[in-house]
C-alpha cells in the first residue's frame, strides 16, 4: 500500500511528478495549494452526492454539445449521419470528407494508396462498428465522399487514445469550424449551392436503399380537427377532395378522423349527430381510402395545443353547475374539464347514467351508424379515447393550471368521488390515516429533486407511498378494463387501438415523478407498464406508441433527463413480451429525412431475430398540409415507399 509523504523541508531536492490533466468544462477548478500537507480527509455522504451531481451536470453537458455538433454537421455540412451516430461515425465521415477511405472494419488510408481490403480483426479499433443501427448506413457513407485537401484537413484528424469523450467533442467542433470557414470551395460551395430538389433525392436514395424488402405497414395521415364544425357539419367539401387528392397521390393507405363526443351529443342526452361524419366518409370512400376512427371523449384546445376549441358536450357542462366532482381536481382543489373524473365511472350522476354507460351508449351508436362501412371494410380501426387527450392518462400537466414543461405535475385525485374510493381502499388495509394524497409532492411546475415524496430516497418508496401509488394506477387499470369490456360489445370484433402516452421527461430519475402523477407506477425499480398491457392484452388491442425525433429531443436535451428512446424501447419490449400489436404516431409533423429515418428504425427494428415490426404508422400532418407539399413531397413519397417495402 502506498502512503502519501509530506513534503521535504526547503532545500532538498524532490524528482517532479508526472504533470496530471487538468479536468475540463464544469470539473475545472483552482489547482490544489502546493504547500498543502497533512493525511487525506475522509470525504462525506454529502460531498460524495454533490461530486455524482457534479458528473450527472457535466455529462448532460457534453452530450447536449455533441448532438448541437452532430445536428450542425447535417444541416450545414451534409454529413448523411445516422438518427443515432456515434463518435465512429463522425470520425469516418469526416475521414471521407478529407479524402480518406474507411472501410466498415475500421480500416483507413489515403485514397491515393488503395491497398487491398484486408480480413477483418477479431477485435475492432478506433473505427469499429459499436452500434446496431450504424451498420445500415455504411453504404450509404461509403458512397458520399468529398474531395477536400488532405493537407487542409488531417490536423483536425490527429488524436490520441488519451483524449477524453469532452476532448473528442472539441476535435469535432473544430473540424466542423474548419470545414464551413476554410474548406476547399469546389466541394464545400458546391455542397451549399445544391437545390433543395437534389438534397431530397439523395435522402430518398438513402431511405429506399435501407428498407426493400421489409414487411409492408400501413400509412395513415390525420385530416384537421376543425374539418367537422361545432354544428356536426363538413366545413370545406371542395377542400376534402383536394386534400385526399394529394393524399392519394402519396400512395397512403387511408386517413385518420376525430369522432367528438363533444359535437355528436353536444345538446341533448342520448340525441347523436352524424351527419357530417356521414358526409366525410362519403368523399373518402370515393378515393377507395381506408379510415381509422378516434372517439374523442376529451375536450380539445384548452391546453394550448391546438386552435380549434371543441369542449365537452354542453348537457355535461350543465350538469358541472351544481356537481363540480364529475371533473378531476388537483391538492388545491382546482377542476379539469378537459375530461370526466375516472371516479364516476360507476356513479349514476350523469342524469341517470354512469361515466361508462355514456361511453358505451356512444359507441353503440356510432356502431349502428356506420355499421355498413365496417363491414365494407372503409373502417379499419377504432381508436378509443380512455383519459386526457385521447391518451390512456390522468390530466396530471395541464397547460391551463399553469403547467410548462418540464414540471412534475400533479396527482388528479381530490374530487369526491376519488377520495371516497381512497378511503375504502385504505379501511381495506386498516390504514384509514392513509386516506390522503401526499402533501409533500409539490406543485405543477416542481422538479423532483424539490420534493420530499419524489426526490432520491423520497416518499414515493415508503409503506404508504407504494400504496397510494399502487391505489392510483389501480384506478386507470380499472377504467381500462371497464370501457374495453364494453368496446368490445359495441363493435363486435373490430380492431381497437388504445394510445398510450409518452411521458419522458424525468424517465432518467429514480423516482420517474412525471410518470407517477399521470398514472403509471414506473420508477427505476419497479415496472409500471406491463399491468396495463397486460390488461391490454386480455381485451386483444394495439397498443399506439407516439415517436419523437431527434430534433425534437436535441432541444430539450438538457432539460429534465430526459430520454424518449429508452421510454419507447421500454413500452416496445413489453408490449412484444405480452404479443401485444404495436402501432406508431408521430408526435410532430415530419419535416426531414432524420425524422423519418428515426421512425423507420421504430416502425421496423433491425436486426430483430423475431422480426417484430409496427401494424400500422399514423401521420400526423400540419394543418393546411398543402402548405407543405412542395417541400416535403418527394421525402414523405419515399417514406411511404420504405413504409411499404
Amino acid at each position: 500500500m502506498s502512503m502519501k509523504l509530506p513534503h521535504p523541508p526547503l532545500g532538498e531536492e524532490e524528482p517532479s511528478p508526472p504533470p496530471q490533466r487538468r479536468p475540463r468544462g464544469f470539473a475545472s477548478g483552482p489547482a490544489p495549494s502546493a504547500g498543502a500537507a497533512g493525511p487525506p480527509r475522509r470525504r462525506s455522504v454529502r460531498e460524495r452526492e454533490r461530486e455524482k451531481e457534479r458528473t450527472k451536470l457535466r455529462e448532460r453537458h457534453r452530450r447536449a454539445i455533441t448532438s448541437r455538433m452532430l445536428a450542425g454537421l447535417r444541416q450545414h455540412g451534409n454529413f448523411p449521419l445516422p438518427a443515432r451516430a456515434d463518435m465512429n461515425d463522425v470520425l469516418a465521415a469526416l475521414a471521407r470528407a478529407a479524402g480518406w477511405t474507411v472501410h466498415p472494419d475500421g480500416t483507413t488510408f489515403r485514397s491515393s494508396n488503395q491497398p487491398p481490403l484486408p480480413p477483418p480483426p477479431p477485435q475492432l479499433g478506433m473505427f469499429q462498428v459499436a452500434s446496431g443501427e450504424t451498420p445500415a448506413f455504411i453504404n450509404t457513407l461509403n458512397s458520399y465522399t468529398i474531395g477536400t485537401p488532405l493537407d487542409s484537413q488531417a490536423s483536425a484528424l490527429q488524436t490520441d487514445d488519451s483524449l477524453s469523450p469532452s476532448s473528442l467533442d472539441s476535435v469535432v467542433a473544430e473540424r466542423s469550424i474548419k470545414t464551413e470557414n476554410f474548406g476547399n470551395s469546389s466541394s464545400v460551395n458546391s455542397l451549399n449551392c445544391m437545390d433543395n430538389n437534389q438534397q431530397l433525392l439523395r435522402s430518398s436514395a438513402m431511405l429506399a436503399g435501407d428498407y426493400t424488402k421489409t414487411p409492408y405497414i400501413p400509412v395513415y395521415a390525420s385530416l384537421p380537427m376543425g374539418i367537422i364544425n361545432s354544428h356536426c357539419q363538413l366545413v370545406d367539401p371542395e377542400g376534402v377532395h383536394t386534400e385526399l387528392r394529394h393524399l392519394k397521390s402519396l400512395n397512403v393507405d387511408g386517413v385518420v378522423v376525430y369522432c367528438w363526443w363533444g359535437i355528436v351529443e353536444a345538446w341533448i342526452p342520448r340525441k347523436y349527430e352524424w351527419s357530417g361524419y356521414r358526409d366525410l366518409f362519403g368523399i373518402i370512400k370515393e378515393f377507395k381510402l381506408k379510415v381509422q376512427v378516434v372517439l374523442s371523449f376529451h375536450g380539445s384546445g384548452e391546453t394550448g395545443s391546438s386552435d380549434v376549441l371543441i369542449s365537452l358536450p354542453k348537457w355535461i357542462m350543465e350538469i358541472a353547475k351544481e356537481n363540480q366532482d364529475i371533473f378531476f381536481t388537483d391538492r388545491e382543489g382546482r377542476r379539469n374539464t378537459e375530461c370526466l373524473s375516472w371516479g364516476i365511472d360507476k356513479e349514476r350522476v350523469l342524469r341517470g347514467r354512469t361515466g361508462i354507460e355514456v361511453y358505451f351508449d356512444f359507441m353503440r351508436s356510432f356502431h349502428m351508424e356506420f355499421r355498413n362501412l365496417s363491414e365494407e371494410g372503409l373502417i379499419s380501426a377504432i381508436e378509443i379515447g380512455l383519459g386526457a387527450s385521447g391518451e390512456l392518462r390522468y390530466p396530471s400537466f395541464p397547460e391551463r393550471m399553469g403547467w410548462k414543461y418540464p414540471g412534475i405535475g400533479e396527482f388528479q385525485c381530490y374530487d369526491r368521488y376519488m377520495q371516497n374510493n381512497l378511503r375504502q381502499s385504505a379501511l381495506s388495509r386498516g390504514h384509514l390515516f392513509w386516506a390522503r394524497g401526499p402533501d409533500n409532492a409539490g406543485y405543477y411546475n416542481s422538479r423532483p429533486h424539490e420534493t420530499g415524496f419524489f426526490c432520491d430516497g423520497g416518499d414515493y418508496d415508503s409503506y404508504y407511498g407504494r400504496f397510494f401509488l399502487n391505489w392510483y394506477s389501480g384506478i386507470l387499470i380499472d377504467h381500462v378494463d371497464q370501457v374495453l369490456s364494453l368496446a368490445a360489445l359495441a363493435f363486435d370484433g373490430a380492431e381497437i387501438v388504445v394510445k398510450i402516452p409518452s411521458i419522458y421527461w424525468w424517465y432518467r430519475t429514480a423516482s420517474h415523478a412525471a410518470e407517477l402523477t399521470a398514472g403509471f407506477y414506473n420508477p427505476t425499480n419497479r415496472d409500471g407498464y406491463s399491468p396495463v398491457l397486460k390488461m391490454l392484452k386480455k381485451h386483444s388491442v394495439i397498443l399506439k406508441l407516439v415517436c419523437y425525433g431527434e430534433e425534437f429531443t436535441v432541444q430539450e436535451n438538457d432539460e429534465a433527463f430526459v430520454d424518449p428512446e429508452g421510454l419507447t424501447w421500454q413500452l416496445m419490449n413489453a408490449a412484444w413480451d405480452h404479443g401485444l400489436p404495436l402501432c406508431i404516431e408521430s408526435a410532430l409533423p415530419c419535416l426531414d429525412g432524420d425524422m423519418y429515418s428515426q421512425i423507420l428504425d421504430t416502425a421496423k427494428p433491425r436486426n430483430d431475430p423475431d422480426r417484430h415490426h409496427a401494424s400500422f404508422f399514423a401521420y400526423r400532418q400540419q394543418p393546411p398540409f398543402l402548405l407543405q407539399r412542395d417541400a416535403c413531397y418527394p421525402e414523405l413519397r419515399t417514406f411511404v415507399k420504405c413504409m411499404h417495402g
